[in-house]
């Protein structure tokens, strides 16, 4: 059976004062919504709060909302998030210092559950919390702010946790955000990655929905000759 990769237009890169304009441009294209949320203190940026989750989760029923908390002590606004709708709650190995009550929280609440980790953190650090997550995120860039370029480096990550997956029998999906495009999406989804995460490549185009269907196409291809 052929791999599927996912694709999640990050709203970081979309219009904020006409959100359901750049959704709508998506035409359907697109597998998940994901959502950066940034507290000015972890990372260098302030975002979007839980109320922006609950809008699109009334507006959008159906959509799968993959939200990214890049935020210090996530414990703190956990529930928030979860009443608000999350599909996807993902949490930062390096911003909680209770990860695993975190991890458990998100699951017990009926939500899947997402570890991430920054460019300059090491995989092996997750190797203790696989058996409890749903979503490793691999993050490509160093965090805050989109448009910004591709550290080869990330790829070894994904590579690491396809081997661990497999030997320990676990379902957790790998994802992979920041610099991400048409020029390497292939290579991203060669290297193990599940679900691409892209913002300005996708938003920042004159038609987001034909990037979208470009670079399934690249991947579908890559993935069949592989």
């Amino acid at each position: 059976m052929m791999k599927s990769v996912l694709l999640a237009p990050s709203l970081l890169s979309a219009n904020y004062l006409d959100v359901q304009s750049s959704i709508a441009s998506l035409r359907g294209r697109h597998d998940w919504l994901h959502v950066d949320v940034m507290d000015g203190c972890f990372v260098p940026n302030i975002t979007f709060g839980p109320g922006f989750v609950s809008a699109l989760r009334k507006r959008y029923p159906s959509e799968v909302l993959d939200v990214h908390l890049m935020i210090e002590h996530p414990d703190r606004l956990l529930e928030s998030f979860l009443d608000a709708g999350s599909d996807y709650l993902t949490v930062h190995i390096e911003a909680d210092p209770h990860i695993h009550r975190t991890l458990s929280r998100i699951r017990e609440r009926g939500a899947k559950a997402g570890v991430s980790i920054n460019p300059g953190t090491s995989e092996e650090l997750l190797r203790p919390l696989l058996p409890m997550v749903d979503l490793v995120l691999v993050m490509s860039v160093n965090p805050g702010f989109g448009g910004q370029s591709f550290i080869p480096s990330a790829l070894d990550k994904t590579k690491s946790l396809c081997r661990w997956r497999e030997a320990g029998h676990y379902s957790y999906l790998v994802e992979m955000d920041g610099g991400i495009g048409g020029g390497n999406a292939a290579e991203i989804a060669l290297g193990g990655c599940d679900v691409l995460v892209m913002g300005s490549a996708v938003f920042g185009a004159q038609d987001p929905a034909l990037v979208l269907q470009e670079i399934k196409l690249k991947v579908k291809e890559a993935i069949a000759h592989a």
